[in-house]
């Protein structure tokens, strides 16, 4: 490796940085090695950022079992570009000083009380666990109505991801990690601190996990949970009195956020007072760069500076498991779309028409924003106040599809990422949507789209919900040095599990204390 980087004209050894890769699976290298594939950049000095500096057309394959360099793909030579992409102080300079401080005080402390991993917030409680894969995971979710702790969900966390690459180029074209089964991404939490990465009364949460030799690991401050004010929950002014009643939202959030190589990702479960729910990733970190002949402008990428860097098309396509417990165990779904009824004859009327899903196979669904597509869990044995089903709505936001072909290695390995709806039937072993071991498999064997073709009955049966959505990121020149960061997510709401607003018991004089005065102002 150091001869091949020599010819190159790359000789310091203290500047190379070798980055490791899941090797995927394209049709070869299944002789039951451990491999690893680094891809290589160097740095201009010992902070540079070496992203800015990629040596393309250069890989290192590394058996992890034997210690072993078993390949080395040197293709043609590009010039490593020259051009700066630090975002360091240092680098950057000066600091802007025109910002004044926002203090976010809660005085009499935190709402939610804490007992080991059991978290009570308002009507809300739950559990709060981890593991090296998935990272947070909700446990027992359940929502407090009437005085009655009715269940919403046994258990939800993320199942899996997968970040495939849209450039032919020969480096490129084999980038597609699996960034929860391939490489623990729990394991890759950070330890959050407070002013940073959360803001507020903070309750923090160790990630106790295992490391890849099966030794102990605690992620000290690997969980945080703080209550965030989130604008107004719900208001009328009556014109006629010319009264106005107000009341303002607040949520519990709960997240952890795991840096992988160039990438953090920002986990987020968000719980708000109306029983609604939102799951959202907040993706930042560095662009995976690569390199081309100063003056080439790849259709697959966005040139970042005219030194030959660039940053290839890609997706972040994650899948949420939800093993649901509508007020009980035997739940059905719903597909839910909006249209337009054969006899209309003012030509103006439309209306939501649900569709019992049945089986597994007839519950792989996509999104279609024309009909206005949502789905509803339900209880069938639980009815509301009009004697309907109480329910929940999954409602799905950035519900993209895998972009790559049906025929390409990563769509058959990531299948899971062609749909965005499934529903399985619970079963113990079925955890991860690309299977059990994802590492270099090729997806003929385990995943979502080898469970669900037993086609087993899902009406009135413990379910599991599996959402995929993700973000098709056309990289921009303003995602450069450092990416600001990109929301990503879904909702989770009630449909008919109340039977009115459950938020009517708000106190309608909430205090806003702020450094020059103290208002009431919810109800006038």
């Amino acid at each position: 490796v150091q001869a091949a980087l020599a010819k190159r004209g790359i000789t310091d050894m203290s500047l190379v940085c070798f980055e490791p890769w899941s090797v995927g699976y394209f049709g070869e290298d299944d002789q039951g090695r451990r491999l690893m594939r680094a891809l290589v950049f160097v740095r201009e000095e010992a902070d540079d950022s070496p992203y800015a500096h990629p040596i393309e057309n250069f890989i290192v394959i590394v058996d992890l079992n034997s210690g072993e360099v078993v390949k080395v793909d040197d293709d043609q030579a590009i010039p490593v570009p020259s051009a700066s992409g630090n975002y360091l102080p240092k680098y950057v300079g000066e600091a802007r000083t025109d910002l004044k401080p926002i203090s976010i005080t809660q005085p009499e402390g935190a709402s939610f009380t804490v007992t080991g991993n059991h978290v009570q917030w308002a009507d809300w409680s739950f559990r709060v666990g981890f593991t090296p894969r998935e990272g947070l995971v909700l446990h027992q979710l359940k929502f407090r109505n009437k005085g009655v702790e009715r269940p919403v969900i046994n258990r939800a966390s993320l199942s899996e991801m997968v970040v495939p690459y849209g450039d032919t180029a020969p480096v490129q074209a084999k980038k597609n990690a699996f960034d929860s089964g391939e490489y623990n991404i729990g394991n890759m939490a950070n330890s959050l601190t407070l002013g940073c990465d959360c803001l507020g009364e903070i309750k923090y949460f160790d990630g106790i996990t295992a490391d890849s030799h099966g030794n102990p690991l605690t992620i000290e401050n690997a969980i945080c949970m703080h209550e965030e004010d989130d604008s107004i929950l719900w208001k009328h002014f009556d014109f006629r009195e010319g009264t106005t009643e107000t009341r303002r939202s607040r949520k519990l959030v709960i997240s952890f956020i795991a840096t992988v190589a160039n990438y953090e990702y920002a986990f987020y479960w968000h719980l708000f007072l109306d029983g609604s729910i939102e799951f959202l990733v907040k993706a930042t970190g560095i662009l995976s760069t690569a390199g081309q002949k100063p003056g080439e402008n790849s259709p697959y990428g966005q040139n970042l500076n005219n030194d030959g860097l660039y940053a290839p098309i890609h997706q972040h396509m994650f899948n949420v498991r939800m093993d649901f417990e509508i007020d009980g165990p035997t739940n059905a779904v719903y597909e839910v779309d909006m249209e337009i009824p054969e006899h209309n004859p003012t030509h103006t009327a439309f209306m939501a028409v649900d569709r019992l899903l049945e089986t597994e196979q007839a519950a792989i669904r996509k999104t279609d924003t024309a009909k206005h597509r949502f789905w509803k869990i339900a209880n069938r044995d639980s009815k509301n106040i009009v004697n309907e089903p109480v329910a929940y709505r999954l409602i799905p936001t950035d519900g993209i599809q895998l972009a790559a072909g049906d025929e390409s290695y990563v769509s058959k390995r990531a299948q899971f990422a062609r749909n965005n709806l499934w529903v399985t039937a619970y079963d113990r072993t079925e955890r991860f949507a690309a299977g059990e071991f994802p590492n270099q498999a090729t997806g003929d064997d385990d995943g979502l789209h080898i469970w669900t073709q037993k086609d087993r009955n899902i009406v009135d049966q413990d379910l599991v919900v599996w959402y995929t959505f993700g973000m098709h990121h056309v990289v921009r020149l303003e995602d450069w040095p450092i990416m600001p960061r990109q929301n990503i997510g879904f909702m989770l709401e009630p449909h008919g599990f109340f039977d009115q607003n459950p938020t009517l018991n708000l106190p309608s004089n909430e205090n806003r204390t702020t450094t020059t005065n103290t208002e009431t102002c919810c109800t006038t």
